[in-house]
């Protein structure tokens, strides 16, 4: 029996390195056999303020033709891939939002027993980057979900050091992504579509 698992990257990038990270992390899906929605949540910052900085702005412009997510996405997959830049420890507040939007699918208990897992950049080394993804991770235990994580279960996370998911340190946007975290995005991407495909398969074995 053939298993395509039906999965959704869902992510908010300002100046672009989370939304180069979502799309290699795609491509790993799309690798490892899954249906595949890359989709970016809406942008809630005044105008103004994306117009201040140039690279926030080009990115926003050049994003447009990205899908918008919402929570028909969330109830369509069977594995969902959030990704974020850190917030003083935490998700953004545009991704916090899209998930507070949530509250109907979770009262019915829609969200339950499908496959989480997360991604995410700061500007400084470490910065958040692990109290980002368990922050993230606390959302997915009041869904029912199941996390997850890469763990050190392929040589990358060895080199890309972040058991809880792929992580990049962006800087003001002047370090881009490099081959590490394409590499351990990429290999996420695959283990998510792999754990999925093997639930949904022993949920598909009828009852002796």
């Amino acid at each position: 029996m053939s298993i395509t698992p039906k999965t959704a990257v869902i992510y908010y990038s300002a100046t672009g390195t989370v939304h180069e990270l979502a799309e290699n992390v795609a491509q790993g899906a799309l690798e490892a056999g899954a249906e595949v929605r890359l989709l970016r949540v809406p942008e809630l910052a005044p105008p103004e303020a994306i117009a201040a900085n140039p690279a926030w702005g080009a990115h926003v412009e050049s994003t447009q033709h990205v899908p918008v997510a919402g929570a028909e996405d969330i109830l369509w997959a069977d594995a969902v891939v959030f990704g974020s830049p850190t917030r003083f420890g935490n998700i953004s507040s545009q991704l916090k939002q899209f998930i507070d939007t949530l509250g109907g699918p979770w009262s019915q208990g829609l969200l339950a027993n499908k496959v989480y897992s997360g991604f995410t950049a700061t500007s400084t080394a470490h910065g958040g980057q692990e109290s980002t993804l368990l922050a993230l991770y606390n959302t997915v235990h009041h869904f029912g979900g199941i996390v997850v994580a890469p763990g050190y279960t392929d040589p990358i996370k060895y080199v890309d050091g972040n058991p809880y998911g792929t992580s990049h340190v962006a800087g003001q946007g002047d370090l881009p992504v490099d081959d590490t975290a394409r590499a351990a995005a990429r290999y996420q991407g695959k283990r998510v579509v792999a754990i999925t495909a093997q639930l949904l398969a022993g949920r598909a074995v009828p009852a002796a």
